[in-house]
């Protein structure tokens, strides 16, 4: 039988973490403990921390501080700095309702959104709809966005002073702060990493092909490797454009494999993973834009996708606005849950160009 971290997925993790944390840190405990090879069956809160479905539709008061709430860390037996962890989705059922929202300021378009929209979203058969969308309709592809082990002393500090040096610059970064931290108190509240950014150690991946049969491989940096589990999306499109998935609450099942560093051949210096294509059920039909890094002052950035990519999907927007009626927000949304942004080329200086593909399934009729 496989082992069961079980949680109340409705509760904040700040009204009572449980098995949880929502900083990463050498020094977090173990919740539990596994040997390579086991299947592992774990609860997981949103990546919201049910913020979004306990919110207000203009999301007066919102707060974020406990994001991302992670289930664990789990030991696993024999894993030791050097080694490969090799994380296998099996199943992730996720929870009947979920969230979507445009936050100000927030998201690759935040400037642009200056008033919030939130999408709560009803899901049956694989499907996910809305009544703040109709007649769209998006269907299932879930995965976990957060899956981490937990970070080296020597990550910790690597980490903590190159954010801290481009938060001097203007950049926004998310240092380490121990209002909302899980565990409180002690070094892992006052140093331990915020979870939203991705790093060596994995982390906030939000990579939409980890859906059931993928392999995440995972650089091992502390004795026993310290996994933990969270954040499940029913859907997303590459990029999350608007910042939000599809967030759900969800049970996920896993089986963990470790490769020691003695036997690799080649071992990654930051996650990566196998995935399997899904499989096609006949031609589909996409729309997309284009964007070069070209700014609103007319003038030309250095292959600069970032620059690309807003005015990708800001065309990509303003189509959906003009051809099918959609408010500014709710396209914004269609594409952030079910759109891919895509790097079309990045050779031919000085303008990458990168792509916002749509499917025109996700409507309905």
């Amino acid at each position: 039988m496989s082992p069961r971290i079980a949680l109340d997925r409705d509760s904040s993790i700040l009204a009572g973490p449980g098995p949880g944390h929502n900083r990463l840190h050498p020094e977090v405990p173990p919740v539990a403990a596994i040997d390579p090879g086991d299947e592992l069956v774990v609860d997981c809160r949103d990546g919201m921390d049910g913020a979004l479905r306990r919110a207000a539709p203009d999301l007066a008061g919102l707060e974020l501080d406990a994001n991302h709430p992670l289930t664990g860390p789990v030991a696993v037996r024999g894993a030791q700095p050097g080694d490969v962890l090799v994380v296998e989705l099996r199943a992730l059922e996720c929870d009947p309702v979920g969230s979507t929202a445009v936050i100000p300021g927030f998201g690759l378009l935040g400037d642009r959104f200056t008033e919030p929209f939130l999408v709560r979203w009803d899901i049956a058969g694989g499907v996910a709809r809305s009544e703040q969308l109709p007649g769209v309709a998006i269907h299932g592809r879930p995965f976990l966005g957060c899956v981490a082990v937990a970070p080296s002393p020597e990550l910790l500090v690597r980490a903590t002073a190159r954010e801290a040096a481009l938060g001097a610059t203007g950049a926004v970064v998310l240092g380490p702060d121990p209002h909302g931290a899980v565990p409180a108190g002690g070094a892992v509240a006052r140093d331990g990493l915020r979870t939203i950014p991705p790093r060596e150690n994995g982390g906030n991946l939000d990579i939409r092909h980890l859906t059931v049969g993928s392999r995440l491989l995972l650089p091992v940096g502390v004795p026993e490797a310290m996994l933990s589990l969270g954040d499940p999306h029913f859907a997303q499109g590459d990029g999350e454009s608007c910042g939000t998935a599809i967030e759900v609450a969800g049970v996920a099942t896993v089986a963990v494999q470790l490769r020691a560093a003695a036997d690799l051949r080649f071992r990654p210096t930051m996650p990566a993973y196998e995935y399997v294509e899904e499989p096609a059920t006949g031609p589909r039909t996409w729309f997309a834009t284009t964007g070069i890094p070209v700014a609103a002052d007319g003038s030309n950035r250095d292959l600069d996708l970032h620059l690309a990519a807003r005015n990708a999907v800001g065309d990509l927007v303003d189509w959906l606005v003009a051809e099918r009626g959609l408010t500014a927000e709710q396209a914004y949304v269609v594409f952030s849950v079910a759109g891919d942004l895509r790097v079309s080329e990045i050779v031919n200086v000085p303008n990458a160009l990168v792509s916002a593909a749509l499917p025109l399934d996700v409507f309905e009729g």
